[in-house]
């Protein structure tokens, strides 16, 4: 059973998506366009994320989309890390429809600066406490603040989205494996193989220019570590979701069991058929 770690479904209204650049994708992406997606890919199961809306009600939305869609087998949610009442609102949201199926807690770091999560620390104590993942996106030169957060948290689970975001089109491997190695050394934190074609050149990107990335993930992390995200439909910037999966697959040489599924599944704590 295949699983997609990272998705995500949006409306066209979503404020971020009014930016030009983002005219490809400016439209609405439902359960059903999913579904095609999925079935044309070969994956069974899917974690939905939040899409940057930056509200509590896109969460329970989710959740309840996720009662309703047996593809979609957990949600990653947004809630603010900053907010003294987190504990309550992630209580809230496990007592609605579909609420035994928040897997994780995600906010919005990669907005601010460098520092921005060292203080957010109460906020990610407050999503360990919950037993949920503590899921981060975040830029290249904040990971030095993931691997602080990880180091004060070792009993919590992290999950970092897209290798951090490195700058492949700028090709900075050498800088990005050296912000990346401290995070990686934490063995709480998880990552995702998604996100890179986006952070590839859109128009001109090959499996081979996400190659080096992905062997210096395994080499870090290793499979056990690791995550097949397609980043759907951010991805459709610069690939559509099954060219996704085959690039991971070709620079990958295979579909290792725990990349394209098992590592997804314990780490989330899905309830798979």
């Amino acid at each position: 059973m295949i699983v997609d770690a990272h998705h995500h479904l949006w409306t066209a209204d979503y404020a971020w998506l009014q930016d030009p650049s983002l005219e490809r994708i400016r439209r609405d992406y439902t359960v059903d366009d999913l579904r095609a997606a999925l079935r044309a890919a070969g994956v069974d199961r899917t974690v939905l994320v939040e899409a940057g809306r930056g509200d509590d009600a896109e969460t329970a939305e989710f959740l309840r989309t996720a009662l309703e869609t047996p593809e979609i087998a957990g949600v990653v949610g947004w809630a603010s890390l900053a907010s003294p009442r987190l504990a309550e609102t992630i209580e809230r949201h496990r007592a609605g429809p579909g609420g035994h199926l928040l897997a994780g807690i995600r906010d919005q770091v990669q907005a601010h600066g460098p520092d921005h999560l060292d203080g957010l620390h109460a906020g990610l104590a407050a999503v360990a406490a919950a037993g949920l993942v503590n899921e981060l996106v975040v830029r290249s030169d904040q990971l030095p603040s993931v691997a602080r957060a990880a180091a004060a948290f070792p009993d919590s689970t992290f999950v970092l989205d897209h290798l951090g975001k490195p700058a492949i089109a700028g090709g900075a491997l050498a800088e990005w494996r050296a912000l990346i190695a401290p995070v990686a050394a934490r063995p709480n934190v998880v990552a995702k193989l998604s996100g890179l074609v986006t952070e590839a050149d859109p128009g001109t990107w090959t499996a081979a220019d996400l190659r080096p990335y992905v062997a210096t993930a395994v080499e870090l992390f290793g499979t056990d570590r690791l995550m097949f995200g397609s980043d759907w439909p951010v991805c459709e910037l610069a690939a559509g979701y099954t060219e996704v999966k085959d690039a991971l697959v070709e620079t990958l040489g295979g579909t290792p069991e725990d990349v394209f599924g098992g590592t997804a599944v314990s780490t989330y704590r899905l309830e798979l058929p």
